[in-house]
């Protein structure tokens, strides 16, 4: 049951206990009870709503930051993350193979903003070595959902 529950409430985490019950033919309070111990267990780490903010009035940049660092002996790449993560715009922090060592994701208002973060807070700090900034421009689909649908082609038919 417990792989089933994880697959359907990450795809929607509104979905009603009920429902849930239903779908995996168990009772409602069994169901609970996974829920709950898989919270406990730092399995479920939070509940999100996905916003597509390009159809609000509010202005979001976001940027994939990509970071060369200095391993600290004995701590490796934790206690750099550490330092990055606890930034409270940045939204995400991952260690990746390839030319740089983490990347950082962060959401701001502005490109001037993000640019700032980075010279004044991230660049700044002693494990860093250096930055490559990415922003994004469009996003067609984020955390398994589609955001950009395709258009219908409203054109009339005319027949010779």
């Amino acid at each position: 049951m417990r792989e089933e529950l994880l697959g359907i409430i990450e795809k929607n985490s509104k979905i009603g206990l009920k429902e849930l019950a239903v779908l995996l033919g168990s009772s409602e309070q069994a169901v609970l009870d996974e829920l709950e111990a898989l919270e406990r267990e730092g399995v479920i780490c939070g509940y999100h709503t996905l916003i597509d903010w390009e159809k609000t009035s509010i202005e979001k940049v976001t940027a994939l930051i990509e970071v060369r660092v200095t391993p600290q002996r004995g701590q490796g790449f934790d206690k750099i993350a550490e330092r990055i993560y606890n930034y409270p715009e940045v939204r995400a922090v991952y260690l990746i193979s390839g030319g740089y060592d983490l990347l950082v994701i962060i959401e701001e208002k502005t490109l001037r903003e993000i640019s700032n973060f980075v010279s004044d807070k991230l660049s700044t700090l002693d494990s860093v070595l250096s930055t490559a900034t990415h922003f994004i421009l469009k996003k067609y689909k984020d955390h398994g959902t589609v955001l950009a649908k395709k258009r219908e082609d409203e054109r009339e038919i005319i027949m010779p």
